[in-house]
């Protein structure tokens, strides 16, 4: 996911890949397993949609799928909570399927007709296939963890619910995100800055908050540990949102995937745009917003300009800076048992300063 904050230093690129490559590698077996118990029609899709292969099932010469965020906080969630490897594995199959169940719906949604440079699931099968392939995604993560092998400590109910929670949250997060599309800019119906919080805990917080601590959750860890690490995910998810919605209007098309000012043409209430119409300075950049729906080039071109005149941009990067470093408080609250989160802290801290 790209981030819109300061590049970190290249010693800690290079530690933040060997952790994402380390433990892309220990989940991949397991993953591949679950993915190989669905039907082979929608295990293609499966697979297509993880960046594994082409339409109709030929090998990819090279991966095309994300960085595996999810795997690893799950791997290094388990770890910083003393949880066992396997409980560690079995947490980060179950997100990543949800992950990528969210992904399948979300871009037949949002009418996306590429991701990650390659068409999207639903471009490349169908609607109706994408559909299905997103719900046996979903039923699949579920039983992942309901079938997970036993121990006297393991917590399969709890773990159960923990996921159900945080899909529950973030159906709530794209909903609201969903209707906010419809709503006025100005005026009492506006979206306020307290309701795209709440949005983007639920939207991409949720997942990231159970990713990090599942593990924990599945080995029957203590709440305050189960707590800590949840937190620690929701926050940094908030901080992706808000610098995603930075680049949303400023970032590289190149980078990004999207068009210049993307969000902008949409009429998406990003971060941005709600803390620049709370500025003085927003009357010129709220007349624009609301006289163009939607907004055309050289309307979108001028209404970035204005927020970040307004400050919106500024306010934006101090949001996502604010939620990081509640991020480290959260990991700092971790009881004193619990084992060591330096790698935890090494690429969290990495991943929110990068374009990934």
């Amino acid at each position: 996911m790209p981030t819109a904050l300061s590049p970190s230093p290249p010693a800690a690129g290079e530690r933040a890949s060997r952790l994402l490559e380390r433990c892309r590698t220990l989940v991949r077996p397991a993953l591949a397993d679950a993915v190989a118990r669905l039907h082979p029609w929608v295990g293609e899709m499966a697979a297509y949609s993880l960046g594994w292969c082409e339409p109709g099932g030929a090998p990819v010469s090279t991966p095309a799928g994300g960085k595996g965020l999810r795997q690893a906080l799950a791997v290094l969630g388990a770890e910083a909570a003393g949880a066992p490897r396997g409980a560690g594995v079995t947490a980060a199959v179950a997100v990543e399927l949800v992950h990528t169940f969210s992904l399948l719906h979300d871009d037949i949604m949002d009418g996306d007709p590429t991701r990650r440079g390659r068409p999207t699931v639903w471009k490349a099968y169908g609607t109706g296939p994408a559909v299905l392939a997103g719900d046996a995604l979903f039923a699949l993560a579920v039983e992942t963890l309901a079938t997970t092998p036993g121990t006297p400590r393991t917590d399969i109910p709890s773990a159960v619910r923990h996921l159900s929670t945080a899909l529950n949250d973030l159906v709530r997060g794209q909903a609201d995100d969903l209707l906010f599309e419809s709503r006025p800019w100005t005026g009492p119906a506006a979206v306020r800055p307290d309701e795209y919080r709440a949005m983007a805990e639920h939207k991409t917080g949720a997942l990231l908050g159970c990713a990090t601590s599942l593990a924990a959750v599945l080995a029957g860890a203590p709440r305050e540990t189960v707590a800590a690490l949840d937190r620690a995910g929701r926050h940094l998810g908030v901080a992706f949102q808000v610098a995603d919605d930075v680049l949303g209007i400023w970032g590289d098309p190149a980078v990004t995937g999207k068009p210049v000012h993307a969000d902008l043409l949409r009429g998406k209430k990003t971060f941005p745009v709600l803390a620049a119409l709370g500025t003085p300075a927003a009357r010129p950049l709220a007349r624009l917003l609301e006289s163009a729906d939607p907004l055309g080039a050289a309307d979108a071109r001028r209404a970035a300009a204005l927020i970040e005149a307004a400050g919106g941009r500024g306010a934006a990067t101090a949001e996502a800076r604010r939620h990081l470093a509640a991020v480290d408080a959260c990991l700092a609250a971790l009881p004193a048992a619990a084992r060591t989160t330096d790698d935890l802290r090494a690429l969290l801290a990495f991943l929110v300063r990068r374009e990934m």
